[in-house]
């Protein structure tokens, strides 16, 4: 089966930044594909680096001392080239973002309506603004939406406030859909009725989603390939039925363990000892040795390359083979 063509390209993109420390390299090198139509997930701890590489898609991210490079093709455009102006005519009309804390991105003393019409107002021509907030809103499953419009966002739950985020996501019928951690604040039948949803939109608009986070579970339920990040790096990728499966890298096989089983009860919960290096201090050789129980001194002297395990599958380990 022929796959299906890219509607974004990422390669060799990093993300540093000045500091009194050093360079803070957030971002070192991260290669990414999605495909027209299909979901693809970004997951690794808090600190890796998932959330700052999908700002950076979309040259979204600001700080003293920033320096990115690599190349970014997003539907066509070298977002790397752009100006500002045009920059602007390509956020919200062909990417688009959602984020884990609704209330804290939606304005509390404007209508939920008005809103969204700011977006619809910045990137589309139609003669009636307020039809199309209407009809978004009854599209992400807000009923009553020509009364609700007119409410404010703490009118609505949590569950509903996420609702709006994606219906303002949805507003332009991006190409490209990115969710960042888009339910961690949700109980889990929220979660479960906005994944039922995004993965509906995503049919019925013809758009690609970008995942953002934690949550393998998430990730086996939702999406088709997986990129695993640790340190500002890719450190495995592939389909998600074979990286899920067949884990080739101590990390990623890390953090499977820490899923809970509910058929296997166990006193204690399995974790991986340490935590995420700080970016500015990272070690020599592979970023993950110091946590990993099978690192030799090739690992302490020498920074691993991704490498094959099959066709679509690559992991970044000196060591793979042996710890199948």
């Amino acid at each position: 089966m022929t796959p299906s063509p890219s509607i974004l390209e990422v390669s060799g993109l990093k993300v540093h930044f000045g500091s009194d420390e050093g360079t803070i390299r957030a971002v070192d090198g991260v290669d990414l594909i999605v495909r027209e139509h299909e979901t693809v997930a970004v997951v690794g701890e808090s600190g890796c680096g998932k959330s700052l590489t999908a700002l950076a898609l979309a040259r979204l991210v600001t700080g003293p001392g920033l320096k990115q490079s690599g190349a970014i093709r997003l539907a066509g455009f070298d977002v790397m080239a752009l100006p500002e102006p045009d920059l602007r005519k390509l956020r919200g009309a062909t990417i688009s973002y959602i984020f884990q804390d609704a209330s804290a991105f939606l304005n509390p003393v404007k209508t939920v309506g008005d809103q969204i019409s700011e977006v619809i107002r910045l990137h589309r021509n139609v003669p009636h603004v307020m039809d199309e907030v209407v009809s978004v809103l009854k599209r992400v499953g807000i009923s009553q939406p020509e009364t609700r419009r007119k409410a404010y966002p703490h009118q609505f739950s949590g569950g509903m406030q996420q609702r709006v985020m994606i219906a303002m996501a949805l507003a332009c019928h991006p190409r490209i859909l990115v969710a960042d951690e888009p339910t961690t604040a949700l109980d889990v039948t929220i979660q479960a009725q906005i994944f039922s949803l995004l993965n509906d939109l995503r049919d019925e608009l013809n758009m690609a989603v970008l995942l953002i986070t934690h949550n393998l579970g998430l990730v086996a339920r939702n999406a088709s390939r997986v990129y695993v990040m640790y340190a500002g790096q890719v450190v495995e990728t592939g389909p998600v039925p074979s990286v899920l499966r067949h884990a080739a890298h101590p990390y990623t096989r890390g953090l499977l363990s820490a899923v809970p089983r509910l058929n296997q009860p166990v006193e204690r919960m399995s974790g991986i000892e340490g935590s995420v290096p700080h970016p500015a201090r990272l070690p020599q050789g592979c970023r993950f040795h110091p946590r990993c129980q099978f690192a030799g001194d090739i690992c302490r002297q020498r920074e691993p390359v991704l490498e094959t395990v099959t066709e679509t599958h690559e992991v970044r380990c000196h060591y793979w083979k042996q710890i199948q």
